[in-house]
C-alpha cells in the first residue's frame, strides 16, 4: 500500500481551476482566436497567457498519466487492463457525448451569431445542428465536421491516450519496459533537467512546423507527440519517493531556471518577423521545451512541498473538478452575451465573468450530485458508490 498523496489531489483541483481562469483571459487576449471576443482586447495579457499556455496542458496531461500509473500500482499484472479501460470510457466517454448533445451546442450557436454567419434562433440552429449542418464557411469552430467538442476535446485525447496505455502495458512490464522506467525514475540532478527535454526537442524539429496545434484529434501529431509523452512521464513517476524527493530538492532552481528561460523565451520570441528563417524559429522553440519541463518539474516539487496534506477543502473539490470542467465555459459564453451589450468596463466585466461563472458551476454542480442519472453524465460515480476520485486526471489520483 502507498500514502494518498493528497498534493496530486490538490494540484488537480488547481490546474483545472486554471483551465477557468485561462478561458476567461482568452476573451480578452488581443490576436488570439476564441469563440467569442471582447470589443476591447487587453494587449498586456499576451505575455502572462503566453507563459501559462507554455505548460499548462502538458501538466494536465502528466498528472492523468500518473494518476493511472497510481491507480496501476499494486494491481495484478494484467488484471486491471481490461477493467481499466471499462471504467474510463465509461467515465469519458459518457461525459463527452452529453457534454456535446446538451452542454456545448451553445457555444458554436454564439459563435455563428456573433461573426454573422446564421440569424439569432438557438432552437432553430438545434435543428440544424442536430443534423450536422451544413453551415457557412467558419461559422464556428468545427463547422466542416458539422458539431463540435469545443473544450471537451481534453476528453477524447485522454481516453485515447489510455487506450493506447492500456495496449503497451505488457511491454511497460517487460524487462526493457522496465529498465526505461527505472532509468526515468533515476535521473537526478542535471540529468534530470536535460534528458526528458530531448524527446520534445525532437518532436519541434520534425513535427511542430508541419502539424499545428488543431485539438480535432486527427491532424494533431505535434500535439500528440508532446501530449502523451507527459502521459507516459506521469505514468513512470506515481510512485517513485526518491524522484519525488529529488524533485522536491530541486523545486527552487527549477523554478529559477525556468523564469530565466522564460525571460530568454520571450526575448527571442520578440524578433520574429515573417521573414525569420525556421532554423531560428526552431531555435524559440527549443527554449520553451526547455522552459515548459523545468516548470512542469518546478510545480510538482513545490506542489509536494507544500500542499501534501489532507485539506479539509479536498473531498469537495474532487467531486466539483469533472462538472466544472464540462459546465464552464458554456456558461462562461452564455455571461460573455448577456454582459457584453452593457460596456462594461475590462477590469470589471471580466470579474463579474469569472465570479459568475463559479457560482452557476457551484449551483449546477450542486443539483448534478442530487441526480443519479446526471451523475454519470457528468463523470461522478454513483451516490450508492462514494465520492469519486479525480474523474478528470486519469480518473483516480491514487
Amino acid at each position: 500500500m502507498y500514502q494518498r498523496r493528497h498534493d496530486i489531489d490538490a494540484l488537480r483541483a488547481l490546474a483545472f481551476a486554471l483551465v477557468i481562469l485561462y478561458h476567461v483571459g482568452m476573451y480578452y487576449v488581443a490576436d488570439w482566436h476564441w469563440h467569442l471576443k471582447s470589443a476591447e482586447p487587453v494587449a498586456w495579457l499576451q505575455l502572462p497567457m503566453r507563459a501559462l499556455n507554455l505548460w499548462r496542458l502538458d501538466l494536465v496531461f502528466l498528472i492523468s498519466g500518473l494518476s493511472i500509473g497510481l491507480l496501476c500500482h499494486g494491481a495484478r499484472q494484467g488484471q486491471e487492463a481490461g477493467a481499466l479501460l471499462k471504467q474510463r470510457s465509461r467515465l469519458l466517454l459518457l461525459p463527452l457525448a452529453f457534454g456535446m448533445a446538451v452542454v456545448v451546442p451553445y457555444q458554436p450557436y454564439a459563435q455563428a451569431v456573433a461573426n454573422g454567419s446564421i440569424a439569432p434562433g438557438f432552437m432553430e440552429f438545434l435543428l440544424r445542428y442536430v443534423q450536422g449542418g451544413p453551415w457557412p464557411p467558419r461559422a464556428f469552430d468545427g463547422w466542416e465536421v458539422g458539431v463540435t467538442w469545443n473544450h471537451l476535446w481534453y476528453l477524447a485525447y485522454l481516453w485515447v491516450y489510455t487506450l493506447v496505455l492500456v495496449l503497451l502495458l505488457p511491454w511497460l512490464r517487460s524487462g526493457p519496459g522496465q529498465t526505461l522506467a527505472h532509468a526515468f525514475r533515476g535521473l537526478r540532478g542535471l540529468r534530470l533537467m536535460v534528458f526528458p527535454v530531448l524527446p520534445l526537442l525532437l518532436y519541434t524539429g520534425l513535427l511542430w512546423p508541419h502539424f499545428p496545434v488543431t485539438h480535432d484529434l486527427l491532424r494533431d501529431a505535434w500535439a500528440h507527440a508532446v501530449y502523451f509523452t507527459f502521459f507516459l512521464y506521469g505514468y513512470w513517476i506515481g510512485v517513485d519517493a526518491d524522484w519525488w524527493a529529488e524533485v522536491r530538492r530541486l523545486r527552487g532552481r527549477l523554478l529559477v531556471g525556468a523564469l530565466l528561460m522564460l525571460v530568454v523565451y520571450f526575448v527571442l520570441r520578440a524578433q520574429l518577423s515573417p521573414a525569420t528563417s525556421l532554423s531560428f524559429r526552431h531555435a524559440v522553440r527549443f527554449v520553451g521545451d526547455i522552459y515548459l519541463w523545468w516548470m512542469v518539474l518546478a510545480i510538482l516539487g513545490w506542489a509536494h512541498h507544500l500542499l501534501n496534506r489532507p485539506w479539509r477543502w479536498l473531498p469537495w473539490a474532487n467531486e466539483q473538478v469533472y462538472p466544472w470542467y464540462v459546465l464552464h465555459q458554456t456558461l462562461l459564453i452564455v455571461l460573455i452575451v448577456q454582459l457584453a451589450p452593457l460596456r462594461l468596463a475590462p477590469a470589471l466585466e471580466a470579474v463579474l465573468l469569472l465570479a459568475g461563472t463559479l457560482v452557476a458551476c457551484a449551483g449546477l454542480t450542486a443539483l448534478i450530485r442530487r441526480v443519479h442519472g446526471l451523475r454519470l453524465c457528468f463523470g461522478l460515480k454513483p451516490r450508492a458508490l462514494g465520492l469519486p476520485r479525480s474523474p478528470l486526471s486519469g480518473l483516480s489520483s491514487s
